[in-house]
This record gives C-alpha cells, sequence and structure tokens, in this order.
C-alpha cells in the first residue's frame, strides 16, 4: 500500500466527469479517479472547508461512527476492476477492528472528515497506467494525457 492525499479535483474535458486527483507525498505516483458529482462536491466542501448549517451525509457518517465508540483508522483503495475501483474504510472500536467496503469517493470524502490516511495498492495503481482503465478515461487515451492538457490552476479547486 501506498499512501496518498487528495491532489484535487478536476473535470473531464471530454466527458465533464469530475476527477478526483490522489498522489503520494514524494510525486511518484499519481492515480485519477472518475468520480460522480455527488461525490465531488461533498469532497470539495471538506477541502475548502465549507461550513454547513446542518450535517451532510459523510459529516452525519462519521458523526455515527464517532458516536458508536468508533474511528476511522483508514481508507484503502484497493481494486481495480473492469473500470471500476474498490475501496475498504478501516474502523477502529470497542469491539476491534472491521472493514467496511466502500467506493472510494464515499471512503475519501469520509477520510478528509475523519482526517484518517488514505491508501492505495500498488496494484492499482499498476493496473490504472493500462489502456483502459482508469475509471470512465476514453480507451484511446491515457490518463497522463488528459492531466497534461488540464490548467494547473484548475488542480486543488473545483468549481460548480
Amino acid at each position: 500500500m501506498i499512501r496518498m492525499t487528495v491532489h484535487g479535483l478536476t473535470i473531464d474535458p471530454s466527458t465533464n466527469s469530475p476527477i478526483l486527483i490522489l498522489k503520494d507525498p514524494d510525486g511518484l505516483h499519481t492515480l485519477p479517479i472518475w468520480i460522480g458529482l455527488l461525490e465531488a462536491t461533498a469532497i470539495a466542501s471538506e477541502l475548502e472547508k465549507v461550513a454547513f448549517s446542518r450535517p451532510m451525509t459523510h459529516d452525519l457518517l462519521r458523526n455515527v461512527i464517532s458516536h458508536l465508540g468508533c474511528s476511522v483508522s483508514r481508507v484503502e483503495v484497493t481494486e481495480l476492476k473492469e473500470n471500476t475501483f474498490f475501496a475498504l474504510i478501516h474502523l477502529e472500536g470497542p469491539q476491534g477492528a472491521s472493514t467496511m467496503d466502500s467506493r472510494p469517493s464515499d471512503a475519501i470524502a469520509l477520510a478528509l472528515r475523519a482526517r484518517a490516511p488514505i491508501f492505495v495498492a500498488e496494484k492499482v495503481l499498476e493496473q490504472s497506467q493500462q489502456p483502459g482503465q482508469g475509471g470512465r478515461a476514453e480507451a484511446d487515451k491515457s490518463w497522463e494525457e488528459v492531466l497534461e492538457k488540464m490548467d494547473p490552476e484548475d488542480f486543488g479547486k473545483y468549481k460548480m
């Protein structure tokens, strides 16, 4: 597993789908994950420290986990199958450790709120660099080509 952080959010210019960009601290690995608009909004609001008067879904989930005496110890992007990413949320609590299956976007939105580390399996990084992998990326374009064409100012900001 390689520890990653959220580098930012941007838009795929060909599909207008949000892309979550994960990077390792050394900048050796980058993982783009195509996500839904609602999940991108949840991640962006936490990155931008937007406060809402009522808890949003991922805030509620964090609060319920805490209320039950548990904490999010880490999240992991574990697999990439048929252009779909899979993740696990690791919980620690009075009953011990447990894991929950999750979409990576939800796991990461929760990890940001819980201040939990994010990890990606090396095999996921390897698979995502192969043509035809990486979520809804175009089969003929590698994600590197997509990212190279984007304006650096788009990273870290998600405009609605």
